[in-house]
């Protein structure tokens, strides 16, 4: 018989995939104090850093990073039981994906008025090109993936007048300060309202459940599941009480009103474009409405 080699370690959120709901959850309500913690103590980090512009920056990202896996993960507890299965191995490539990840926090700010139009905004976040430059001529690489590439290293790089330069770490990163991320305040916000307990998480699976995010929704469909999951968390004793006032207000107002629709069915890896057809993209993109499917 043909030994069976086993590889130990990291990196095997795959297991979720093959795992029965509740033992999912199980480990999921385990998991995501953990991830609350790695993304806190980067963003502490980056605190202690006033007068390091560049380095607060990259440590913030990282916070919203580690956060905008809470994100994905909790967007796998809120897919209807019946799909969950075909749609698990997605979610987990999108845990480990630098650009989905990025995508994904950034797009917790975006306001669509349906499903359709953010998974065109999704769409186009995730091209591998975009035009920019004064006039919007200019090909450029992924704004996600560059950005957050040229704040960790330096690098040779060809810019648009054709010169090979070096670019210097954070040439391409705002030169403000580091904004409290938004997908951490997210998960800061669920870890206070009792999600993250495994009486929440249930809570989430079965009132998610009624809704399929895949095509009309809005995000006010989102935000009454919101509200009655909310609702539930407070009969069920699950809300914190280490939190109080205005602070447990603001959480409760994120939840309701900048908690991104359910993005389950949407596709995160980078999508390739050729450069010679940016150009008509784009106008295509400017001009045509979005049409709402059914």
């Amino acid at each position: 018989m043909e030994d069976v080699r086993i590889e130990y370690g990291d990196r095997h959120a795959g297991l979720l995939c093959v795992m029965a709901p509740p033992a999912r959850l199980d480990l999921l309500a385990e998991g995501f104090p953990i991830l609350l913690d790695s993304a806190r103590e980067f963003r502490r980090a980056a605190t202690g850093l006033p007068g390091k512009s560049r380095e607060a920056r990259l440590l913030s990202a990282l916070a919203e990073e580690e956060a905008a896996r809470i994100l994905i993960l909790m967007d796998l507890v809120r897919c209807p039981a019946r799909q969950a299965q075909r749609r698990v191995g997605r979610i987990v490539r999108h845990f480990y994906d630098p650009l989905a990840r990025l995508i994904y926090a950034d797009a917790q700010r975006w306001k669509p008025v349906h499903l359709a139009q953010l998974r065109a905004y999704v769409d186009h976040a995730r091209e591998a090109h975009y035009l920019d430059g004064y006039s919007g001529d200019d090909v450029a690489p992924n704004w996600h993936r560059y950005s957050h590439g040229s704040a960790i290293n330096a690098d040779i790089a060809l810019h648009p007048d054709g010169v090979v330069r070096w670019s210097r770490p954070g040439d391409a990163g705002s030169s403000g300060p580091a904004l409290e991320p938004i997908a951490l305040e997210l998960a800061e916000a669920m870890n206070t309202a009792g999600m993250f307990d495994r009486r929440g998480l249930q809570a989430v699976s079965e009132i998610w459940d009624q809704v399929d995010f895949t095509g009309r929704q809005t995000p006010e469909d989102s935000s009454q599941l919101t509200r009655t999951l909310l609702q539930r968390l407070d009969a069920e004793r699950l809300v914190t009480k280490t939190v109080t006032g205005a602070d447990l207000h603001l959480h409760l107002h994120l939840l309701l009103h900048d908690w991104q629709m359910p993005m389950y069915d949407l596709a995160f890896n980078e999508a390739v474009v050729a450069p010679g057809t940016l150009h008509e993209d784009r106008d295509d993109f400017r001009s045509t409405p979005v049409i709402l499917p059914g």
